[in-house]
């Protein structure tokens, strides 16, 4: 499988459809749209990369979902936002102690799941905010290894749960009661089929494959389930001080990919050969 770049969307500046400061989460709804969180902000931009709406968050934003309903979830220290498809605040799920900073935020059949990267962790919540268990602590350093900062996952579409885990180089498999199923990955600092570096991959997505990035250098591959390389999607766009580059993939297989220093978000599409 090979990708070309086709476009860059936002980018540093003042305008409407670009950022000031921070480009952290990246998500797509089911009609092609995308969603960036940066700044205090959450902006959604159409299939063409044309902005179509934005609007502000209470505090600085780290993650954003979108749920099956069309509601909007933004993550941010402490809380979650909840808002509807136009950008109207629904609701605010408030828990010092459960949210950290939110760094990513998703979905199983009937539960939201929140990274909390206070303890390193996914907290597990059912849709009335009921607290119901954990997922990534059952192990003897209770938590996921971090070194940057950032908790990131990705839930498949039999609600399968993957959790970057950089400080073991590997993508973690959970079931929403926590289980570890398995994980891929390994380190390797030659062979692009391994991760590089003390912490590696930083972020994921899934879809019909499981996507994943890098820091140092920043870099994007894919691989099948097995945990069998498929492709290394880009490596040289990205600014070379980049790190926790939140990844999206819709339901063509484009990949969308932002770059955190230039603040914008590099669009992939595969190609046939």
């Amino acid at each position: 499988m090979q990708y070309r770049h086709v476009q860059a969307i936002g980018g540093k500046g003042a305008a409407s459809d670009r950022f000031t400061a921070t480009l952290r989460g990246l998500a797509v709804d089911v009609h092609g749209q995308l969603y960036a969180a940066g700044d205090s902000e959450i902006k959604v931009f159409d299939a063409a990369g044309r902005l179509k709406r934005r609007w502000p968050t209470t505090s600085p934003v780290h993650s954003v979902a979108v749920a099956s309903d069309g509601a909007v979830y933004a993550g941010q220290v402490g809380q979650i936002e909840i808002f509807d498809g136009l950008g109207k605040l629904l609701d605010t799920w408030r828990d010092a102690k459960l949210f950290g900073p939110v760094t990513a935020i998703g979905f199983t059949k009937d539960s939201v799941l929140a990274a909390d990267v206070a303890d390193r962790a996914i907290r597990r919540f059912d849709r009335s905010r009921k607290f119901l268990n954990n997922i990534g602590k059952d192990n003897q350093v209770k938590g996921l290894l971090i070194p940057n900062g950032v908790v990131d996952f990705a839930v498949d579409a039999h609600d399968t749960i993957y959790a970057a885990n950089p400080g073991k180089h590997r993508i973690e498999k959970y079931t929403p009661d926590g289980e570890l199923l398995g994980h891929i990955g390994r380190f390797d600092g030659i062979d692009p089929a391994g991760f590089t570096g003390c912490c590696n991959p930083t972020n994921v997505a899934v879809r019909d494959a499981i996507f994943t990035t890098e820091k140092a250098g920043p870099r994007v591959k894919s691989y099948d389930f097995t945990g069998k390389l498929l492709a290394v999607i880009a490596t040289d766009l990205f600014d070379a001080n980049c790190k926790n580059m939140s990844i999206a993939v819709d339901a063509r297989n484009r990949v969308y990919v932002a770059d955190t220093v230039k603040l914008e978000i590099f669009v992939f599409e595969p190609v046939n050969v």
